[in-house]
């Protein structure tokens, strides 16, 4: 059984909250503000937008490290819609790792909505969530808990992968406030 702390209270974290603790595993769910709670979990996913990072890591550095961390972020410009805020060669979870160089930071949940996390089933298809990082064995206990949780878990390879899952979280982010797809809609993996 594992201990996962799920900052954020919002949809996301609520979706994958219900995930974690369907698994079996011991589910903290702390809000963003929360700063005096510590963080016990072995496993610390952040479901918070991406300007929240930065806040984070300079109040909770230290307790983050030697843990999993699970950056869920798109890092995009929510006033325009029209790119991502990180540079053309890193992501939001390489900035994360390198101001978190003692924690196994990985990317996961950002290309997935909470709709089908919640209902698990994306069409037809079961959710699939992607999983980036360096760290195999930290990948292969997080996808266990997603599995385990009712949902597919597919390894996306090292943490370099994590600008190709922003950017495709970027496109479906995009499809759907244009109303093209429904929040409820997505990509599969078939």
């Amino acid at each position: 059984m594992a201990n996962v702390s799920i900052i954020g209270t919002g949809n996301m974290g609520q979706a994958i909250s219900s995930i974690v603790s369907a698994g079996g595993n011991n589910v903290e769910l702390l809000n963003s503000q929360d700063t005096d709670k510590a963080v016990t979990g072995d496993i610390v996913v952040l479901a918070v937008p991406y300007p929240s990072l930065q806040s984070i890591v300079e109040a909770r550095g230290e307790q983050l490290a030697g843990k999993v961390v699970v950056d869920i972020t798109n890092p995009l410009n929510f006033e325009t819609f029209d790119s991502l805020v990180v540079p053309a060669d890193s992501s939001a979870a390489a900035e994360l790792a390198a101001a978190l160089p003692q924690s196994k930071v990985l990317k996961a949940f950002n290309t997935t909505f909470a709709a089908t996390l919640a209902s698990h089933s994306l069409g037809s298809n079961t959710t699939t969530v992607l999983i980036a990082g360096d760290d195999a064995a930290a990948k292969a206990e997080l996808a266990g808990i997603i599995t385990a949780g009712g949902v597919k878990a597919l390894d996306a390879g090292a943490l370099d992968r994590a600008r190709e899952l922003e950017a495709m979280g970027f496109l479906q982010l995009t499809l759907a406030a244009a109303e093209k797809i429904e929040w409820t809609g997505g990509f599969a993996v078939v």
